[in-house]
C-alpha cells in the first residue's frame, strides 16, 4: 500500500471542473494528496473542491485559463505558496473540434494545439522550475490512443497533432529533467464519457466504430484511469519515465 501513499504530497490537476479532470483530483485526494485544482469556472471547481475536502485532504480551486500563460503562473505561484511544494501536475485540460483538414478554419486548429499541447508545455515549464529546485516531481501528460493513431472520417486533423506531439513533448521533457529526479509520463485513453465526448456518446454511429476498433466494444468507465494515474503519480513508478501508458480496452492492439 506505501507504494501508492500520496500523504503529504501536493498536486494541481487542470482542466479539473468536471469530467476525467474531476475525476483525477478525486483519484489523488483518496491516495491522500493535498490538490489545487484549476480551471476557467469557478462554480464547478467550488462544487468539485467539497467533494475532494470529504476525502480529508486540502483543496484549492483556482481560476485559470490555460491559455493566458499569466494565469498559469499565478496559478502555480498561489500553489507553491499555499501547500509549499509541489509534488505531481496532472496536466489534463483539453479540447476537441471534429473538422475535416480542407476546411477548418485557422482559429478551430489553433485553440486545439494551443490546449492539448502549448498550455501542457507551459505549465510544465512553470511547475518543472518548482520542481527542479526540490529535486523531485512527478508530471502526467494527458495524450490518447490519437497520440499514436489517427481514425477515419474523423476530422481529427488538429487533436491528432496535438496529441502526438504530447507524447513527444513528454519524452524529450523526461530525458530533460531526469537529472533533477522528475519523472514525466502520460496517459493515451481511448473513449471515456465526458463533457468533450458527450456528443460522441449520444452518436449511434460510434458503437458501430467501438465494435470494429476496440475489442472490449465500450467506452472506458469513470475510474478506469485511476489505477494508471495513481501509479504515474506515486513512488511506484520512480523508475518509470518517457512513457505512454494507453488505457484502451485493447484499442491500439490492434
Amino acid at each position: 500500500m506505501s507504494l501508492f501513499d500520496l500523504s503529504g504530497k501536493s498536486a494541481i490537476v487542470t482542466g479539473a471542473s468536471s469530467g476525467l479532470g474531476a475525476q483525477f483530483a478525486k483519484a489523488l485526494a483518496r491516495q491522500g494528496a493535498n490538490v489545487a485544482i484549476v480551471a476557467r469556472r469557478v462554480e464547478k471547481l467550488e462544487a468539485v473542491a467539497k467533494e475532494i475536502e470529504a476525502f480529508g485532504v486540502k483543496c484549492l480551486p483556482i481560476r485559470c485559463d490555460v491559455l493566458n500563460n499569466d494565469d498559469i503562473r499565478s496559478a502555480v505561484s498561489k500553489v507553491k505558496n499555499e501547500f509549499g511544494r509541489i509534488d505531481i501536475l496532472v496536466n489534463n485540460a483539453g479540447v476537441a473540434r471534429s473538422v475535416s483538414a480542407q476546411t477548418q478554419s485557422d482559429e478551430d486548429w489553433n485553440v486545439v494545439i494551443d490546449t492539448n499541447l502549448n498550455s501542457v508545455y507551459f505549465f510544465a515549464r512553470e511547475v518543472g522550475k518548482v520542481m527542479i529546485e526540490q529535486r523531485y516531481g512527478k508530471i502526467i501528460n494527458l495524450g490518447s490512443i490519437h497520440s499514436r493513431a489517427g481514425m477515419l472520417n474523423s476530422g481529427l486533423s488538429g487533436y491528432c497533432a496535438a496529441k502526438g506531439g504530447v507524447l513527444m513533448l513528454t519524452r524529450q521533457l523526461a530525458v530533460e529533467w531526469a537529472q533533477y529526479n522528475i519523472t514525466v509520463n502520460a496517459i493515451g485513453p481511448s473513449y471515456f464519457r465526458s463533457e468533450m465526448t458527450a456528443k460522441v456518446s449520444e452518436d449511434p454511429r460510434f458503437s458501430q466504430i467501438l465494435n470494429v476498433y476496440c475489442p472490449m466494444k465500450r467506452f472506458g468507465d469513470e475510474g478506469e484511469l485511476d489505477g494508471a494515474l495513481v501509479y504515474f503519480a506515486s513512488d511506484a513508478s520512480s523508475f518509470t519515465t518517457g512513457q505512454l501508458l494507453n488505457v484502451d480496452g485493447g484499442w491500439t492492439a490492434i
